[in-house]
């Protein structure tokens, strides 16, 4: 029973870092633009993607889940060289929020950035306690 516990309290604060993650992207973009907001916009992509992944499998280790959310933002971001996410954007918000549009290399660089804040975060509040607490 306790692991079914600790497993809903990690789901709990990874949809909490979901949901910041996108405030933040959207408050990053409000206030700031151009390539700041654009490259912070993929950090905390990864970092969405990571959450989720999280939400989903709560047992899973800082690095997996880093590889797992990095990996995925990667293919998605490969994806673009096909066209498809383009011509998908055109149509749907919704396609152009989750696929991108055009394929951009440094993207690469800041979802790695994300996976690895998300994953240094994930690994220290796995440390501590109640109250700061190492346990």
């Amino acid at each position: 029973m306790d692991d079914l516990r600790g497993r809903g309290a990690v789901r709990a604060v990874a949809v909490v870092a979901a949901v910041l993650a996108v405030a933040a992207g959207l408050g990053v973009r409000a206030a700031v633009g151009g390539e700041v907001a654009k490259y912070a916009g993929d950090a905390l992509y990864t970092v969405l993607v990571y959450a989720l992944a999280v939400t989903a499998a709560p047992g899973l280790r800082p690095v997996a889940a880093g590889a797992w959310a990095a990996g995925l933002s990667w293919a998605v971001e490969l994806f673009q060289l096909t066209g498809v996410p383009e011509e998908l954007a055109h149509r749907s918000a919704l396609a152009r929020l989750v696929l991108g549009s055009t394929f951009n290399p440094p993207d690469l660089l800041w979802y790695l950035v994300g996976a690895v804040l998300a994953a240094l975060v994930h690994a220290g509040a796995g440390r501590a306690g109640p109250a700061g607490r190492r346990v």
